[in-house]
């Protein structure tokens, strides 16, 4: 064995069974499988940890499962790094092929809803997205709204937020008549 690789076994506890691993080397393990994924996810889309698709959210279970196993020594600690390199490299490429070729994109991805347009619930999309009137209301009153004839638009995202856009008001009209009659001054308001 050389000497390097003593100092791995020693520091890392490489080749032991899980339950040989010592507090220390499991501290150390974490620390280090905390830096390598921390590397990893940098290389991985912005978006990967923000508002997330389950396309998102199946590449942070995966690689939280596997390199947990990597620090508890349930995994052999470099192959499970290079699995969860692989599984990033594959996530940017599948992201990478969904942004020049749509179809591809909608297939791992999903399509966004429209469940709201002008004020009128779309029933059918509203079936498709498996939502009850209970689930739309949750999400409009989160967007301050409380009547659907607030709504232009409302779209259930790929990521499963609503995002809404407000219909204008009606312009309040008010006349003023100056005390002499001669003069009429027409005010909006709301638009």
């Amino acid at each position: 064995m050389s000497e390097v690789e003593g100092w791995v076994r020693l520091l890392l506890g490489a080749g032991l069974e899980s339950r040989d691993i010592t507090i220390v080397q499991m501290g150390l393990r974490a620390a280090l499988v905390y830096l390598v994924t921390l590397l990893i996810v940098r290389m991985a889309k912005k978006r990967f940890m923000g508002r997330a698709t389950a396309f998102d959210v199946i590449l942070g279970i995966m690689l939280g499962s596997i390199v947990s196993r990597a620090v508890t020594g349930n995994a052999p600690l470099l192959p499970a790094l290079a699995a969860a390199a692989v599984l990033v490299g594959m996530h940017w490429i599948f992201s990478w092929i969904s942004l020049r070729w749509h179809g591809f994109g909608h297939a791992i991805k999903g399509e966004a809803l429209i469940l709201v347009r002008d004020g009128h619930v779309d029933e059918d999309a509203m079936r498709r997205a498996h939502m009850t009137d209970k689930d739309l209301w949750e999400d409009l009153r989160a967007k301050s709204m409380s009547s659907v004839e607030q709504v232009s638009l409302a779209h259930l995202e790929r990521s499963g937020e609503l995002s809404v856009i407000k219909a204008r008001a009606d312009p309040k009209v008010v006349e003023v008549r100056i005390a002499d009659g001669v003069q009429t001054v027409r005010i909006e308001f709301g638009s």
